[in-house]
C-alpha cells in the first residue's frame, strides 16, 4: 500500500523530489496545493508539471481514511470512526469550545500500557499509526468543516485519542511538524497539546526538542500504591521516576505541565488523595496545573464509577487552597460514546457480531 504524502514534513518532501529530479519549488507547490488549497488528489494541482505529478501518483496517495461513523453531540462535539487502508478503525474528536475549533488525535491501533478504567485499552495495540495517518485525521475534520462551507477552521490539537504518542515518538514528531509548518496549516505549537502516561525518558527527549508544543501528563494518583492498581505503566515508570522526568522537563523549558487526573469513585477521591497531590507538586506549583476530570464509565470496566459532585468540588477546593492552579474540565460528547477508545470498541463487537 502506498503511503500519504501528508506523512512527510515539507523538508521531507524538498528533499524526496529534490533527490528524484525536481526543484525545490516543486515541493513548495505540491506543499500549497495539499495544506492551503487541500486537493484531494494530485492531478488537481495544476502549476505541476506531469513529470512531478506521475512520480507523486507512483510512490504516494493523499489520504489513506475513510469515513466510517460520525456521531454527534448536542453540544457540537462530532466524533469520527476512520477506517484505515488496512482496515483497522480509529477514533478523532471534534470539539467546539470559545477559543476555537479542537481535534483529539489518535496516535496507535489500539493501547498497551493498560490503564484499567480506560477503554483505550480494551483493545490492545496492533500497530502505530503513521505520521500520514495522524495528519490524515486533521485533514479530514478540516475537509468536513470545508464542505460546511462556513470558514471554519481547526485551530487547536489535543494528541490524546487512542493509544500513548511517547510510544510512536518519531511519527509523532514527524506530524507535529507538519500541522505546525506556517505554510501549511499553520496551528500554532501552544495550541498543540501532547499527553502521555508517563515515559520517563520520552518527556525528557520531548522537552530536548526545544519546540512550544504543550505537554500534560497522566497522573491520576498522587502514590504509588494507587497508581499501580489503575495504572499497569506505573510499574515501569512510577511516580518518583516520572516527578524527576517533569523536574528535567521544567528546568529546560520553563514551560507549564498540565496533570490529568480523572476522579474514581473511592479510589482516588479523597481529600487525603488531594493533599497528597499537592504534596508532590508543591515545589513546582508555579509551573503546574491539574486537571480534574469527571470519569465517563465504561461498561467493561464496571468497578469504577464516577465521582460525586461533592467529592469532585472537594478534591479542587482542596488543591486550590493548597495554593494548586487546577480546574475542572468541561465535559464534551456526554450524549455519545463519550469516553475515548469506546466507539471503536463498540464497533469491532459490533461488526464481529453480524459476520
Amino acid at each position: 500500500m502506498k503511503k500519504s504524502i501528508y506523512g512527510l514534513t515539507r523538508d521531507q518532501l524538498i528533499e524526496w523530489l529534490e533527490g528524484q529530479g525536481q526543484k525545490k519549488f516543486r515541493a513548495e507547490q505540491v506543499w500549497d496545493w495539499l495544506y492551503q488549497k487541500r486537493v484531494k488528489s494530485f492531478d488537481e494541482m495544476k502549476n505541476v508539471n506531469k513529470d512531478c505529478l506521475t512520480l507523486l501518483n507512483e510512490n504516494f496517495v493523499i489520504q489513506t481514511l475513510e469515513e466510517s461513523v460520525m456521531q454527534e453531540s448536542a453540544d457540537g462535539t462530532i466524533k469520527f470512526l476512520f477506517k484505515m487502508q488496512d482496515g483497522n478503525l480509529i477514533e478523532t474528536v471534534l470539539m467546539r469550545f470559545h477559543y476555537g475549533l479542537s481535534v483529539c488525535v489518535t496516535t496507535q491501533v489500539g493501547c498497551n500500557i493498560g490503564c484499567s478504567f480506560c477503554a483505550s485499552g480494551l483493545l490492545k495495540k496492533s500497530r502505530d499509526l503513521d505520521a500520514g495517518e495522524i495528519v490524515g485525521q486533521i485533514m479530514k475534520v478540516q475537509e468536513y468543516l470545508d464542505a460546511a462551507n462556513v470558514g471554519e477552521r481547526v485551530s487547536h490539537i489535543v494528541v490524546m485519542g487512542i493509544g500513548e504518542p511517547f510510544d510512536n515518538y518519531k511519527n509523532l514528531m514527524n506530524f507535529l511538524h507538519v500541522v505546525n509548518d506556517q505554510k501549511g496549516l499553520s496551528i500554532g505549537a501552544r495550541h498543540i497539546t501532547v499527553s502521555t502516561s508517563g515515559l520517563a525518558k520520552k518527556i525528557m527527549d520531548f522537552a530536548d526538542e526545544n519546540i512550544q508544543v504543550n505537554l500534560a501528563v497522566s497522573l491520576h494518583a498522587p502514590n504509588d500504591e494507587i497508581r499501580t492498581k489503575i495504572m499497569v505503566i506505573n510499574k515501569a515508570f512510577p511516580v518518583e521516576k516520572v516527578m524527576a522526568a517533569v523536574d528535567y522537563y521544567l528546568e529546560k523549558t520553563n514551560r507549564r505541565i498540565t496533570f490529568e487526573y480523572i476522579l474514581l469513585r473511592d479510589v482516588n477521591d479523597h481529600l487525603e488523595e488531594a493533599i497528597e497531590l499537592a504534596k508532590l507538586l508543591e515545589n513546582k506549583r508555579h509551573l503546574s496545573y491539574v486537571n480534574l476530570i469527571p470519569y465517563n464509565p465504561v461498561d467493561e470496566h464496571g468497578q469504577y464509577q464516577r465521582s460525586t459532585p461533592e467529592a469532585i468540588d472537594a478534591f479542587f477546593q482542596m488543591l486550590k487552597k493548597k495554593g494548586i492552579n487546577c480546574g475542572v474540565r468541561t465535559e464534551q460528547g456526554t450524549d455519545i460514546d463519550a469516553a475515548c477508545g469506546q466507539l471503536r470498541s463498540k464497533q469491532i463487537k459490533k461488526e464481529k457480531t453480524t459476520v
